[in-house]
């Protein structure tokens, strides 16, 4: 473990010393050259032939070589999340499309959810809302290696300015987040991943397990479901585009309106992802497994 923590934290020295530019180009270089060629592709390309049929096989080769840069960039700039600054130039930085949303829940006051997915560089997603008086805790899944996991929560915390809540998947790390919630405070959801025990919503036109938890609570509450995702504009450029609060269902069946609700943030972040496939991390597998081998049959030869 600690040969381990040593060899990441060099890693981390390098990106560091790289600047925010050239660590991102690194970062995305190197994984568009090594990704494409692992395993792990073959999900991402059977992904892309079950919800985008009408894409060829070179379309489907660039997106896959676009997520590996993306994520590349991604790990890249991480260390230099909490150096980014907001501005409107053409180098290092991010920019904000909607902030009216952000300002206007600071200024309102009260728990707010907000919902986005593995879209971009989503790791810019809370110090760029908390920049507007905004800031959200989040859930996040522990590494493995437990001093890894404590650099990766430094930096995260390094990136806001002030520490905010990073709750554990699990059980425990959502009673924990309800009552943060219940307290009046704001929280942030990545729900785009595979839940072995959600309810059953589409996506991208098939059934997909879902975790319900966003919606129950916002419904539970009464509080705002602010959508949001990160556009990457170049090496360690980017864009936080907020949109404003989703409607909320009001049937009178409790049950329906979490479905609807589950259904609505999966239209959002399907049609985010639609508009730039390679920004989004096909990589794991979304749909269930019946769905996917039958795919992958349809593509061995007969």
């Amino acid at each position: 473990m600690r040969a381990e923590a040593m060899l990441a934290r060099s890693a981390l020295a390098v990106l560091r010393r790289l600047g925010p530019v050239r660590a991102s180009d690194f970062g995305g270089a190197v994984c568009r050259m090594i990704g494409p060629l692992l395993p792990v592709s073959k999900v991402a390309d059977t992904n892309l032939r079950l919800v985008m049929p009408e894409l060829d096989a070179v379309a489907r080769r660039r997106i896959v070589r676009g997520v590996w840069e993306n994520l590349g960039r991604t790990v890249g700039e991480f260390p230099h999340i909490s150096t980014l600054r907001e501005n409107t130039s053409a180098g290092p930085g991010f920019e904000v499309e909607g902030a009216c949303h952000l300002t206007a829940q600071a200024e309102r006051g009260g728990p707010v959810l907000f919902v986005s997915g593995h879209i971009g560089n989503w790791e810019m997603l809370p110090p760029g809302v908390a920049k507007y008086g905004a800031g959200f805790a989040s859930f996040y899944r522990a590494a493995g290696n437990p001093l890894i996991d404590r650099m990766i929560r430094a930096l995260r915390n390094e990136a806001t300015d002030k520490p905010l809540p990073l709750f554990a998947k699990g059980t425990r790390g959502a009673r924990e987040a309800l009552v943060w919630v219940a307290k009046g405070n704001r929280l942030g959801m990545l729900v785009d991943q595979k839940m072995n025990d959600g309810i059953v919503s589409r996506f991208f036109g098939h059934p997909a397990m879902t975790a319900p938890a966003l919606a129950a609570m916002a419904l539970r509450f009464r509080c705002p479901v602010i959508p949001g995702y990160v556009q990457r504009l170049g090496p360690a450029r980017l864009r936080i585009v907020v949109e404003q609060p989703l409607e909320l269902p009001e049937s009178g069946d409790r049950q329906v309106d979490v479905a609807t609700l589950t259904q609505m943030i999966n239209d959002r972040l399907e049609s985010w992802i639609r508009a730039r496939p390679e920004s989004w991390l096909w990589l794991h597998r979304r749909w269930p497994k019946d769905v996917m081998r039958e795919v992958e049959r349809s593509r061995k030869p007969r």
